[in-house]
């Protein structure tokens, strides 16, 4: 039968029959455990699968369908290459605070050019703004909120805590299958807290010592909102590692600096050192952000020997 995978626990899978029955515990039939896969999750939340039902009512999904997109990342486990976070996604919500804890540029930059690079439309939610009370704190939320808006993206600013611009999330949320990932300590189980009323996730608190989060959700969980429409909830990332990037690709998923490109000199243009780059005077004179070329640079100059191939 049909079903889609709702819950990753890492060991068993949550499966909804398309059929409406009940939900199925399944385990991962032996040949799915593909040889040389180089992965953490062979199967993860979002995925359409078939699903066997044995004669003594144990389930294993015996196959996955193709997916459409993804979200992908660096495993922080150095043995494997790389975890798919989610699949089959309308969007993600990249969830960040700009205090405790506060999320550098260079995470959302890489989350951003590795949902472009897979063809995931993405929201940035500002969570805590109530948080945000000094003069100097405003003006960083509004610096970050243009810079965002002004590539293309679309930027809300919330809080969880008062209940500013959860009308907007509700509405940006509804009828559609949406990713919830950033930073643990961020506020995501909040979040889901009050898109979804009964949730009862567990939230967490931040390290007074590292002004950092501490993990609570341990699993990924998709779950069904009021109105229509899912949220899948991630465990929070420390780092965001990307995948199967080329240097001569990196500029396409920098949507400001493949614009500036086109005026280029040289169609191989690494937009590091060459004459007649248009990134470089673009960045020069302040049309391309200081920090997103920068977040370019961190990707084009990762370790060349570590190569990764795009799972299929």
């Amino acid at each position: 039968m049909k079903g889609l995978v709702v819950k990753n626990t890492g060991s068993w899978y949550v499966v909804r029959p398309h059929d409406g029955g009940e939900l199925l515990a399944c385990k991962i039939k032996g040949n799915l455990r593909l040889k040389g896969f180089r992965g953490t999750n062979p199967v993860a939340v979002g995925d359409v699968v078939d699903v066997e039902v044995k004669a003594d009512g144990s389930a294993v999904i015996a196959s996955i369908d193709a997916r459409r997109n993804y979200i992908i990342r660096r495993a922080s486990n150095l043995s494997k290459e790389f975890q798919i976070i989610a699949s089959n996604l309308d969007q993600a919500l990249l969830v960040v605070t700009l205090s405790h804890p506060f999320t550098s540029t260079t995470f959302i930059d890489r989350f951003l050019a590795t949902a472009e690079a897979y063809r995931v439309p993405v929201t940035l939610v500002i969570n805590k703004v109530d948080l945000l009370t000094e003069p100097d704190d405003v003006e960083l939320l509004e610096v970050v909120m243009h810079l965002y808006r002004t590539i293309g993206y679309d930027v809300l600013a919330v809080s969880s805590l008062t209940g500013q611009g959860l009308d907007e999330l509700r509405a940006a949320v509804a009828g559609k299958t949406s990713l919830l990932s950033g930073n643990s300590g961020v506020g995501k189980s909040s979040l889901i807290n009050r898109l979804v009323p009964g949730a009862g996730l567990r939230v967490g608190d931040v390290s007074v010592a590292h002004h950092k989060g501490m993990h609570t959700t341990t699993f990924s969980e998709m779950l069904d909102l009021p109105g229509g429409g899912a949220i899948i909830d991630t465990p929070g990332v420390k780092s965001f590692g990307t995948i199967d990037f080329a240097r001569s690709e990196v500029a396409h998923y920098f949507r400001e600096i493949f614009a500036a490109s086109a005026g280029c000199r040289y169609g191989d243009c690494t937009h590091t050192h060459e004459p007649g780059c248009a990134v470089l005077q673009a960045v020069e004179e302040s049309r391309i952000s200081q920090s997103r070329y920068a977040s370019y640079l961190s990707i084009l100059e990762e370790d060349p020997n570590n190569k990764y191939r795009k799972p299929q």
